[in-house]
């Protein structure tokens, strides 16, 4: 079977007024469907410019990018991307701002509508659907704003750091969520995310980049027992904080160019 997603020799270059600076160099990558990757590194190891490639939004200087075996030219339907920021519309209600997604691809409908609704249930709005976004905490404003990724459907959801403004306390419950979320409904994923912790908690590997041009590092593959083990309580499980140690003295060397 093939990989869901696959990279090929992708490289990506900025062009500035006077010189050219390379942000990717080489960088091959697959992620099985159903799996949940995280791409970590020091600043400058083009994790995000990364998931712009992946996402259609960004066309790479040179290579490859292939999801569910087809190439990625645009943005799709296919292919959801969800941020730090919710950017909820504050004039549409929470159910209006949901379905959103649907509107733009033009498929929303009485069952996509009835499936949206099932989501917000899923995801512990129920009730909240005539609700506008100021009633809302943060932490659920971002479960809106997953659901109106989820609710077109897509193989593989890319998330750029979408738990790093909330309060602790409510990024770790969010973190549990999304991952239940995502593992019941066999999405495939890839978190970009400075929060080396969480990439351990989440993830089945831990995709270290390294930085001038950004390239893979090393990849770590996290133990069945940890990423079998909802997040809050896999930080407190034998191998955790070695694992992490491991992660952050290898990116530490990565940041020095070691």
């Amino acid at each position: 079977m093939l990989p869901l997603v696959q990279l090929k020799g992708v490289t990506h270059a900025y062009l500035g007024d006077r010189e050219a600076t390379l942000a990717i160099e080489e960088l091959n990558l697959t992620v099985d469907k159903g799996e949940f990757v995280s791409l970590v590194g020091p600043s400058g190891c083009g994790k995000t410019t990364l998931l712009s490639i992946i996402s259609g939004l960004l066309q790479p200087s040179r290579g490859d990018v292939y999801v569910g075996g087809h190439p990625v030219l645009e943005p799709s339907a296919e292919i959801g991307y969800m941020l730090q920021q919710d950017y909820l519309f504050p004039w549409r209600t929470i159910l209006d701002n949901a379905v959103l997604g649907l509107e733009l691809t033009g498929n929303l409908n009485e069952e996509t509508r009835r499936r949206t609704l099932g989501l917000l249930k899923e995801l512990g709005l129920e009730g909240k659907e005539n609700a506008y976004p100021s009633e809302l905490s943060g932490g659920m404003r971002q479960r809106v704003a997953l659901v109106r990724t989820l609710a077109t459907g897509p193989k593989l959801l890319l998330l750029d750091e979408p738990f790093s403004a909330l309060d602790y306390q409510i990024k770790l419950q969010l973190e549990d969520l999304v991952a239940e979320t995502l593992l019941r409904r066999g999405t495939t994923a890839i978190l970009v995310t400075h929060d080396l912790a969480e990439a351990i908690a989440v993830s089945s590997r831990v995709i270290l980049l390294q930085p001038n041009p950004g390239r893979i590092r090393r990849i770590f593959t996290v133990p069945e027992a940890i990423r079998s083990t909802p997040p809050l309580y896999a930080r407190d499980l034998p191998g955790f904080a070695e694992l992490f140690h491991t992660v952050w003295k290898e990116m530490e060397l990565a940041g020095r160019g070691d």
